[in-house]
């Protein structure tokens, strides 16, 4: 009977022992599930055009990228030229080439950064096989997210830049237009960054494009071109809530031996709920037993 009523207690502390372990590394599990990396990413060439072929009776989308890389893995390309086919009568059609074109992206504990660079390029559109939408000497972009920091974006342009045949001087006041009669018109914007308070992005050059050699309507190309593109996002951690202390949480059920007949008998006898009563009880006899013995005394001296 004894044993049982010690038992009893004993699996009690275990399930709240549990209980308290589970609620300990719950947040902490939840923190590790939430664990938000960060990521990098960096692409030389972007196009988003679109070639109507023939008196637009035939639409190509144009959507080419060179050395286009993503991270948490860390990543480089460096390939020289991009390539299309189905637009120039079955054969392959350099869309850009390049002396230099290297994109990189990583993200390490608590960084995120990506950069790109791009020198001596040519940038061609079908319909203009011998004359290039832009030449650029040289530009370049970065874009770097540290934890606790505030994100950096960077883009440069260096050296000469020429658009349907004509040199170009950017300005970051705004973008530029520049228009050949019977060529088509093309709008450049240089040096575009942005960031906010976990992500940052840094364009080089962005070209809005549309192109009618002659107007003939051979080959009419309209959309957009991004060059050296980087972005990044910070890496982002939810701390897991400090452990409780060891002395805390003292699971004893389970592996508690069972208490002897007499220790069971005392711990009972001590956790009574009628304890307060017996002592105070016993005090009061005591105390009215010391009372009689002097009066008695006194008694006997008369």
């Amino acid at each position: 009977m004894n044993a049982n009523h010690f038992r009893l207690p004993a699996r009690r502390l275990a399930t709240v022992a549990a209980a308290t372990a589970l609620a300990a590394a719950g947040p902490a599990a939840l923190a590790h599930a939430t664990e938000d990396p960060g990521s990098a990413s960096a692409v030389v060439l972007r196009t988003g055009l679109n070639v109507s072929l023939l008196n637009k009776s035939v639409n190509v989308p144009l959507a080419v990228s060179l050395n286009e890389v993503q991270a948490p893995r860390s990543a480089e390309q460096t390939a020289l030229t991009a390539t299309l086919d189905g637009v120039d009568g079955g054969k392959p059609f350099t869309v850009l080439g390049a002396e230099v074109a290297e994109s990189k992206a990583t993200v390490t504990d608590g960084k995120a950064e990506a950069s790109t660079k791009l020198a001596h390029a040519k940038l061609h559109v079908p319909g203009l096989p011998l004359l290039s939408l832009i030449e650029v000497e040289q530009v370049t972009s970065k874009a770097t997210c540290v934890a606790g920091e505030k994100p950096v974006a960077s883009a440069n342009l260096l050296g000469s830049v020429t658009a349907l045949g004509k040199k170009v001087t950017l300005t970051p006041s705004g973008p530029v237009e520049v228009k050949v009669p019977g060529v088509g018109e093309v709008r450049l914007d240089l040096s575009r960054t942005e960031t906010t308070t976990r992500t940052a992005a840094a364009t080089a050059l962005e070209l809005k494009v549309s192109v009618n050699p002659l107007d003939l309507n051979v080959a009419e190309v309209e959309g957009t071109v991004t060059l050296a593109k980087a972005t990044c996002e910070t890496p982002a951690t939810q701390a897991a809530p400090p452990t409780q202390p060891a002395t805390e949480v003292k699971p004893q059920g389970g592996t508690a031996p069972a208490p002897s007949p007499a220790e069971a008998g005392l711990a009972e006898t001590g956790s009574s709920s009628m304890t307060p009563y017996l002592a105070g009880g016993a005090a009061a006899l005591l105390a009215a037993g010391a009372g009689a013995v002097a009066l008695a005394r006194r008694r006997a001296k008369k």
